[in-house]
């Protein structure tokens, strides 16, 4: 079997959960691990092989550039802070290097549509770490709400998600810190619930938005204040409105629910299923598992999402989906556009935050 050669930029932990996932895809190996201390990259390659060994060890890697420039990686993994990723998206599609990229994808708008037209001019594929967007039921959610009775025309959609930052996190998180992550919680949380609005309402864009910033953090060492608290509202053609929350202040929790003209769909866990080996979905009352069968309501409810990165994990089917995608050899151009959009209808949430909640009208062309 064909495997796509990843290349991971920097040791962050997120990589580590999809480690696992791209050891598990069946299709993919991770051949290469790039930071700036080479022996923090070592350290980091000998824990990731004693739980979850490629049969070649991934090499060690001094600099990103030379990630970008090793013959042996055919893809990029890029968990940088969001305000390094621009540059680095730029260089990997310059490098002839397809792209997994983590959420939010840039700074703003026109640089993620500068990243994804260097991606597709170089013929490489590019895709945003949003694992839901590749799980089994989200397929299952679509046919229920396209069958055009059980929830009928939606009226009005609300997501959240939030966890506590404890501990030291308001003081040394990157993500409270407005260099590296300028829209804080927003970008960080508030990314996943504009991402499965739009997918709900197949990706038709609000004509307008109002957001706020309900706290943020303190501007102390000379980083700049980042959203720790954020709600918007979005308005969509036909009377359809859309609200969400997300924020580092409040206790774990990531739901949404879709109310229409004839009934109702509520996701518990629609970020991160509870039970990641039998996830489920509510519609009017009634359970409903990806299979189709019916059940009694699981118990797994805790605050704690699902395992990742086991061989039907979302993360794993994921990196599955996105190496089958390159071995295809055409471009899966949704992908790009998914991200396109999230980042625009999040630029306008955040412009409103900081124009004390104007509404802004959005436009939008690939």
């Amino acid at each position: 079997m064909k495997q796509l050669r990843f290349g991971i930029l920097s040791t962050a932990r997120i990589g580590r959960t999809n480690w696992k996932a791209i050891f598990n895809s069946g299709n993919a190996i991770v051949s290469a691990v790039a930071s700036r201390d080479v022996e923090r990259g070592r350290e980091y390659i000998r824990s990731c092989q004693s739980e979850f060994p490629f049969a070649s060890q991934p090499v060690a890697l001094g600099s990103y550039e030379e990630l970008l420039a090793a013959k042996n990686v055919d893809a990029v993994y890029i968990p940088l802070p969001t305000g390094l990723r621009k540059e680095w998206v730029l260089r990997a599609a310059a490098a002839g290097k397809h792209v997994v990229c983590e959420k939010p994808c840039g700074i703003g708008y026109a640089d993620v549509q500068e990243m994804t037209a260097a991606c597709a001019k170089n013929r490489v594929q590019f895709m945003d770490g949003v694992m839901f967007m590749h799980h089994p039921r989200l397929a299952r959610v679509r046919e229920v709400l396209d069958d055009g009775k059980s929830v009928g025309p939606v009226r009005r959609m609300a997501s959240a998600f939030s966890f506590l930052g404890a501990g030291n996190f308001s003081d040394s998180n990157i993500r409270v810190d407005g260099r590296l992550e300028p829209t804080g919680c927003l970008g960080d949380l508030g990314w996943y619930c504009i991402r499965f609005t739009l997918w709900a309402l197949k990706w038709q864009l609000p004509h307008s938005v109002t957001g706020r910033i309900l706290s943020q953090s303190e501007p102390v060492g000379g980083r700049l204040p980042a959203p720790t608290d954020f709600s918007a509202e979005l308005f969509f053609d036909g009377g359809v409105s859309a609200g969400f929350y997300c924020s580092f202040r409040a206790a774990q929790q990531q739901w949404a629910f879709v109310s229409g003209r004839d009934g109702w769909l509520r996701l518990p866990d629609f970020v991160h299923p509870f039970d990641a080996h039998e996830p489920v979905f509510e519609a009017n009352c009634a359970e409903i598992r990806p299979s189709g069968s019916r059940g009694t309501q699981i118990e797994a409810r805790g605050p704690n999402p699902g395992e990742l990165g086991h061989p039907t994990a979302q993360n794993t089917v994921m990196f599955r989906n996105f190496a089958n995608q390159v071995f295809s050899g055409k471009l899966n151009e949704e992908w790009p556009m998914w991200a396109l959009k999230t980042q625009r209808v999040m630029d306008a949430c955040y412009q409103s935050a900081q124009e004390a909640a104007k509404p802004i009208k959005l436009e939008f062309k690939l």
